[in-house]
C-alpha cells in the first residue's frame, strides 16, 4: 500500500507516519501545496497513492482544498472511483459543518485528534482496508 500523510503539525504528522509505515510505503509532507505536488507526481508516474491522511486545518491550503484538488485530478485522469485514493480526514475538532463539507467533497472518513494506532486501524478497516493489529496488511 502506498500512503501519503499530510499534516502541518510535526507531532501529529510523525505519529501518523509511524503508524502508517507498518502498512506500506509512506511519504509525509507538511503542507497542502506539497501534498498536491507529490500526489500529482504519483499520478504521472502511474503509481498513485492508495491512502491519504489529510489534516483539515493547515495554513495556506487547508485539507478541504487539497481534497477537492485531489478529486479533480483523479476525475481529469478518468480514474475509476473504485481505484481512487481513499482519503481519511484528520481534525482536531469535530465541527459538523466541516466534516459534512469534506464528505460532500469526496473524503471516505475522518478521525479526530488525538488519535492512536487502534483508532486508525479501526477507521482503515471501516474504509475497506484489511489490516491486522499485529501483522499489518492481510
Amino acid at each position: 500500500m502506498k500512503i501519503l500523510v499530510v499534516d502541518d503539525e510535526i507531532v501529529s504528522r510523525k505519529k501518523m507516519q509511524k503508524i502508517m509505515e507498518e502498512f506500506g510505503e509512506c511519504i509525509a509532507v507538511d503542507s497542502g501545496k506539497a501534498a498536491i505536488m507529490v500526489y500529482d507526481e504519483s499520478l504521472k508516474e502511474g503509481a498513485p497513492f492508495n491512502l491519504i491522511t489529510l489534516d483539515i486545518v493547515m495554513p495556506g491550503m487547508d485539507g478541504t482544498e487539497v481534497l477537492t484538488i485531489v478529486r479533480k485530478l483523479e476525475n481529469s485522469k478518468k480514474i475509476n472511483k473504485m481505484l481512487r485514493a481513499k482519503i481519511l480526514m484528520v481534525t482536531s475538532h469535530s465541527e459538523k459543518e466541516v466534516v459534512v463539507q469534506c464528505i460532500k467533497e469526496g473524503c471516505d472518513d475522518y478521525i479526530v485528534k488525538p488519535f492512536n494506532r487502534d483508532m486508525v486501524i479501526k477507521k482503515l478497516n471501516q474504509m475497506g482496508f484489511q489490516l491486522d493489529r499485529n501483522q499489518g496488511i492481510i
